[in-house]
């Protein structure tokens, strides 16, 4: 208590300028906030990219109206977009998505701003180091976009970056792998705050199984992003060195190109790669899921006014997710012909990783049952995870077998499934954190018609986007044809569905928007609330305003006495019981 006291009066003597206040902040809020808008610039990006994309396969060689003439004529001659673009678009609409937009949102903007609230911490452990790992990551995302502008544009090898073709590649692949090092290390700076912020600065009183679900996916996710980063990180710098330092790390002898070969050492391994990579892109599924399932289990204990079914059970499911996500990797590489003693070991760890996924997901069911469920926007929102995230785990399952795998690998079918984890699931999951915890950001709560018809047009589009991608891949066609297969007749009954997916790929977009105008005039313009508008019990709306305080968040150190979900307690006044509010016995005891 002596220490926040001093922290709070060091803050208060002099008045900080606006730089060291919004730009440079070490306050872990506003950082948050630096973090989400940051992110969503970023996706929004990253989705236009892929509108240009859909635009292609829907009509193949017409020029593009408007956007086509904006890019030059080496790489769109007479609008009409080239398969090195193409190429270009498709592997930096993965990147950007996933680690400038998603992961940064669910962890770095969320897990920032609400962590330390929720449990009773007056900043982060390292407010300095906070500040970096944003800076890092800003920095290694503008290295990633100013590569569209460098001699043959950006990167063009996927957003895997396989070798030897990303060795081999143009000076946009070298660019990618310098952000991909800026962006590890702002990972790996997070995850060492996190992990110290919730091991030593709970308030008193915040045991482990008192922490709200979000907390400890947080916990979980900053785990696996510190044990799993790493070895992407030397991997990257391998490659660069492949690319810069003539090393063959991952070059293989013998390697022609242009009908010439390749004056290298030669000797390396590109199967080397794949498992450095994989090692982390399959833990890195996880540190998009986990902060989403985190997001949603306080949003349906909230709105169902009950705490979360078995919550113990989905803490251990979550602890043995995370271990269980470190042995499956190799489920990406059953067609480089590992042998069927190795492909066995890893169809079984995929089959159980499945299992506490279905434990979290069938609690989070149970949850609703005999709720007086609240349909606010954030309810809708976390509803409409549910059945999403489970069609894209239930689609996971045959690739996670050999046999159908064969067939499936690199076709439509992948995409499908994987977006249906991040798309219709996981940013479904984002925009619910975002509508839940906006009035604590602001004060003001965001207009409830423009988020329902937000909410209705994003996940009807989204299924229209992304469902006909099953048919798609179950006909064989490949995710990487410039044309969606226009060459192959095996794929021109599927080709109808690329206009269709286009269309409300582009309706999505357009709806979008609405969020956007939604969030902005809300931050001014919107309806203004209480301090605790959700009557929610966990520390962040309880102990605090809303907006928060500056630095120190509390005005005085709360002290927890109960679990995070105490609602409709028998024999209670109200039917949400706060966890900083003592009950009978601890209110005798402070008197006495």
């Amino acid at each position: 208590m002596a220490t926040t006291a001093s922290h709070e009066t060091s803050h208060g003597h002099h008045e900080e300028s606006f730089w060291r206040k919004y730009v440079f902040s070490t306050d872990h809020k506003v950082i948050g906030i630096q973090y989400g808008l940051t992110s969503l610039v970023f996706l929004f990006f990253g989705f236009t990219l892929i509108m240009l994309m859909r635009w292609q396969l829907a009509y193949p060689g017409e020029p593009i109206p408007i956007f086509g003439f904006l890019f030059g004529e080496e790489t769109m001659p007479g609008g009409v977009m080239l398969p090195e673009f193409y190429n270009q678009l498709g592997a930096m609409h993965g990147t950007i998505m996933v680690f400038l937009g998603i992961v940064p949102l669910a962890v770095g903007a969320f897990g920032n701003y609400v962590v330390p609230l929720q449990i009773g911490a007056p900043d982060m452990a390292f407010p300095k180091l906070n500040m970096a790992s944003y800076w890092v990551f800003f920095c290694g995302g503008v290295v990633m976009l100013a590569s569209f502008w460098f001699p043959g544009g950006a990167a063009k090898a996927g957003w895997t970056s396989y070798p030897p073709l990303a060795n081999i590649e143009t000076t946009g692949q070298t660019m990618w792998l310098i952000g991909m090092t800026f962006l590890i290390t702002s990972s790996l700076l997070g995850a060492v705050n996190f992990l110290t912020t919730i091991i030593q600065l709970r308030a008193p009183g915040m045991t482990y199984w008192r922490m709200s679900f979000f907390c400890w996916s947080q916990f979980v996710t900053s785990f696996l992003l510190l044990l799993a980063f790493p070895p992407l990180q030397a991997a990257g710098i391998l490659q660069l060195m492949d690319r810069v330092g003539g090393t063959s790390f991952f070059m293989p002898t013998g390697l022609v190109v242009s009908g010439q070969a390749l004056d290298i050492a030669g000797g390396g391994s590109p199967l080397l790669w794949q498992h450095l990579f994989w090692f982390l892109a399959h833990p890195e599924v996880y540190v998009l899921i986990l902060p989403a399932l985190g997001i949603v289990a306080d949003i349906i204990a909230n709105n169902t006014r009950k705490p979360l079914w078995g919550f113990k059970s989905m803490v251990y499911a979550l602890i043995f997710l995370g271990f269980m996500s470190f042995i499956v990797w190799a489920h990406h590489m059953f067609i480089t012909g590992m042998g069927t003693a190795i492909s066995t070991f890893f169809q079984l760890t995929t089959m159980i990783i499945s299992i506490p996924s279905v434990i979290i997901l069938s609690a989070l069911f149970i949850s609703l049952w005999g709720g007086a469920i609240r349909f606010t926007t954030p309810m809708l929102f976390a509803l409409g995870f549910l059945p999403m995230f489970g069609i894209g785990g239930l689609t996971g399952l045959p690739l996670g077998l050999a046999p159908p795998d064969i067939h499936l690998h690199d076709t439509y079918y992948v995409i499908g499934h994987f977006h249906y984890v991040v798309a219709p699931g996981t940013i479904i999951a984002m925009f619910a954190g975002i509508y839940y915890w906006f009035p604590k950001m602001t004060g003001r709560k965001m207009n409830d018609t423009l988020a329902k018809i937000h909410f209705w047009g994003t996940i009807i589009c989204m299924n229209l986007i992304f469902m006909p991608m099953f048919i798609q891949g179950m006909a064989g066609v490949s995710r990487r044809l410039w044309d969606a297969g226009a060459q192959y007749t095996f794929a021109e009954p599927t080709l109808h569905w690329n206009v269709t997916m286009s269309h409300a790929a582009w309706l999505m977009g357009i709806i979008q928007f609405i969020f956007i105008w939604n969030l902005f005039y809300s931050i001014k313009k919107g309806e203004k609330v209480s301090d605790n508008p959700w009557e929610a019990t966990t520390l962040e709306w309880s102990a605090t305003t809303s907006p928060p305080l500056g630095h120190g968040n509390f005005e005085v150190v709360p002290t927890v006495y109960r679990d995070a979900y105490e609602y409709s307690v028998p024999g209670s006044s109200k039917d949400f019981t706060p966890q900083n509010e003592p009950g009978e016995k601890e209110s005798v005891r402070e008197e006495a």
